[in-house]
């Protein structure tokens, strides 16, 4: 009996053949996990973004308008060109992407490269203080106002980093460095105006002659071309062994423009594929 009861048991606990056979009836079964070697390979996904750029235009205008003043004996006196009429411009913005990328591994350690677009769509615009003042130079009395415009538009990038992280199972953590290339329509604009000798209403027959100016220095183009770097680090995690999910955060900084420095935070969720 004792022997009997031993195999009854031994029945009800060991691993069935036949119900490995009727699994199906069950309905869809979990994925198998990705243990801590599934991680090299080649990688694409898609990705949903939440961007803020920012930039300071308060030193824009004065290369283009100390061009347009450089014959200018205010200019070289006074230095209108070099007061700061724009301010800080910041806006953020929802955006959609993709990535493709490969891996290596080395035990738990995960060195790869990572190519990565996001259509950001940003645009910022500078807020405008015009100054007005009135000004000697070379012995001769000026009003002059300076006035300017400031905006980037239809800011797009896409970096290119080499990435490392650790493998944790189905979770991996990692950080990255790289180039960022953005593609933004920039315009800035900077105009000196006023009178030359500016007797009250400039009436007729005034000497020395009241005379008006006006001059306009601009810098930047549409279609221009932004380089800059990258840094930032997210968590891919799992699903399968060739389905994964990604949270990450990026820090962008391009290269001044005309004197603007454009730098942009963006939190992204993506849905990765592993081959």
């Amino acid at each position: 009996m004792r022997r009997v009861i031993y195999a009854l048991l031994a029945f009800a606990f060991a691993p069935s053949a036949f119900a490995d056979d009727l699994s199906w009836l069950t309905g869809a079964q979990p994925a198998a996990p990705m243990n801590v070697n599934g991680w090299a390979g080649i990688y694409i996904g898609g990705q949903v973004s939440y961007s803020s750029g920012g930039g300071d235009f308060s030193n824009t205008t004065q290369a283009p308008l100390a061009y347009a003043l450089r014959e200018l004996t205010l200019e070289n006196d006074q230095q209108p060109s070099s007061w700061p009429v724009l301010g800080q411009a910041n806006h953020s913005a929802t955006g959609y992407g993709g990535f493709v990328g490969y891996n290596t591994q080395f035990e738990r350690l995960i060195l790869g490269v990572e190519a990565n677009y996001d259509q950001a769509n940003l645009s910022l615009t500078a807020p405008n203080s015009p100054i007005s003042r009135q000004v000697s130079a070379g012995g001769t009395t000026y009003d002059v106002t300076v006035t300017g415009s400031g905006s980037v538009t239809d800011l797009n990038f896409g970096t290119l980093r080499a990435r490392g992280g650790w493998a944790l199972g189905n979770f991996l953590p990692y950080a990255f460095a790289g180039v960022a290339v953005g593609h933004a329509n920039v315009n800035i604009s900077g105009t000196a105006f006023g009178i030359q000798n500016p007797p009250l209403g400039c009436p007729a027959g005034t000497s020395p002659p009241c005379v008006p100016f006006s001059f306009t220095g601009t810098a930047g183009k549409d279609g221009e071309w932004m380089v800059g770097f990258t840094v930032g680090g997210g968590l891919d995690v799992a699903l399968t062994r060739n389905v994964f999910l990604r949270a990450e955060y990026e820090y962008v900084q391009f290269a001044p423009i005309a004197n603007l420095v454009v730098d942009v935070n963006t939190v992204r969720g993506g849905l990765g594929i592993k081959f």
